[in-house]
């Protein structure tokens, strides 16, 4: 999938928690937003910080934020659903220290299709079939 094709998806699909997305729809969407803010971050340096001289104010970058929370969260609910996992382990990021860890793997291991089975050739003994129960 295209960085644009990701993107206009992710959109299309704004508040869309079922379905499914592949790693590309999520990593493109990923770094087009973190692109954005640190544009919109830069904006707001030049703009505001200038402008009203605190640093801390930036209007355009909580914008974004705002604007972006809701469609970020659905697509990776739909990753989660496209690695065969309920669309509930994305509060496994709240245990400290190893969550996000653990988030991560499960958002870039293989997709499965619906029947259970595995899309891609995967790696035996990976971290993805530690985490999955099937080392």
């Amino acid at each position: 999938m295209s960085p644009t094709d990701a993107v206009r998806s992710t959109l299309r699909q704004y508040a869309a928690f079922s379905g499914r997305a592949t790693r590309s729809e999520l990593g493109w969407s990923a770094a087009a937003y973190l692109g954005s803010a640190a544009l919109t971050a830069t904006a707001d340096t030049l703009l505001f910080g200038q402008l009203l001289g605190m640093v801390g104010v930036m209007p355009l970058t909580w914008a974004l934020v705002a604007a972006a929370v809701v469609p970020l969260l659905a697509v990776v609910v739909r990753r989660l659903h496209d690695t065969g996992r309920s669309g509930w382990w994305y509060l496994v990021q709240l245990v400290p220290l190893v969550g996000p860890v653990l988030l991560l793997v499960l958002l870039c291991s293989p997709s499965v299709s619906p029947d259970g089975a595995q899309r891609r050739a995967r790696v035996d003994g990976g971290v993805a079939d530690l985490v999955s129960g099937r080392a």
